[in-house]
């Protein structure tokens, strides 16, 4: 295989982790599974990310036609603001989507609203550009539990909660492994030290549920995988800890929500919480970089879970 874009990783088992180049490097992947001359997408990042994409294809020997499908874990849009345009570029793609999400790919208006609601309008269109639909005809529905082939590879969609109703994650038994979305969290490799991968949850808006998210959880490693396949950022091992910390994570999250619920400024309040946490955490982990080089890392996430948990206390406070 030529050399890849230095920011695109090979991994073994025919994946490749493609950096989307969303908010900044190394945050945002979309992985390409290559097997028998065939391919599918996971996840798609945003319209900017398109022209990465289909140059890994190039650097693979596959062309556009070569890719069978592209599935969507959910429909934010850091996942799956670029599937639109994707789609155009590849003629012979499904889209495979979770059915609570479909619609809102058909018809993206309620997703941009959405978005706006967040980032306000200006920046919702800085970021991500005019969010094409897709075709319901190209569309495949991915019930819990449905097998897609790949050349024979048998994917398994199987639905996880609790980051988000319309989610789903992927196992792929050639690998050992399972594209997990957002429902194991986010693991920066700028992060990893010599005790291995430091692991959170993400608690962006608007649907995230702590009950549902521990089943997620659990439900991923019910599967018993080796290795997980992370949007946010690419592969992870040492499962079994990083579950662990997962649940310790999810009670955290809330538990900073339930503290900080009544003060006077809530919003301030709870995103120095969850930036403490992380240091704290990122401490006993032996990174070795300041608060500051933290901060650069982790800003987008200590802002969207502070979001997260605001509307979660709206909901259910």
């Amino acid at each position: 295989m030529p050399g890849l874009h230095p920011q695109t990783t090979r991994l073994e088992h025919g994946l490749i982790a493609i950096d989307t180049e969303y908010a900044r490097p190394l945050q945002d992947a979309s992985h390409l599974i290559v097997e028998n001359g065939r391919g599918a997408f996971v996840d798609t990042g945003v319209n900017s990310s398109v022209p990465l994409l289909l140059a890994a294809l190039a650097e693979c020997n596959l062309d556009a036609g070569d890719i069978d499908y592209v599935f969507l874990t959910h429909i934010h849009l850091d996942h799956a603001g670029g599937a639109g345009l994707l789609m155009q570029q590849l003629p012979n793609a499904r889209c495979v989507i979770h059915p609570r999400g479909a619609p809102h790919m058909i018809d993206p208006g309620k997703i941009v609203a959405g978005t706006e609601a967040v980032y306000g309008k200006e920046n919702t269109a800085k970021m991500y550009g005019e969010i094409l639909p897709i075709a319901a005809a190209r569309i495949d529905i991915a019930n819990d539990g449905d097998v897609f082939s790949l050349r024979g590879r048998e994917l398994e969609a199987f639905h996880t909660e609790g980051h988000a109703r319309h989610h789903y994650c992927l196992s792929d038994p050639a690998s050992r492994g399972i594209f997990t979305g957002d429902s194991f969290g986010v693991s920066y490799r700028e992060l990893d030290t010599a005790a291995g991968e430091f692991i959170f949850p993400t608690t962006t808006p608007v649907q995230f549920d702590p009950q549902e998210a521990h089943k997620s959880v659990d439900r991923i490693m019910s599967y018993a995988p080796e290795r997980l396949y992370l949007t946010h950022y690419s592969e992870v091992g040492s499962l079994a800890r990083l579950a662990g910390d997962m649940h310790d994570g999810i009670d955290r999250m809330a538990a900073i929500a339930a503290e900080n619920a009544n003060v006077a400024d809530r919003t301030a309040a709870i995103e120095s919480a969850i930036f403490d946490h992380f240091v704290s955490g990122l401490m006993r982990h032996g990174f070795k970089g300041d608060r500051d080089m933290m901060w650069s890392i982790l800003s987008i996430d200590v802002k969207l879970n502070t979001q997260g948990l605001e509307v979660w206390l709206e909901k259910h406070g």
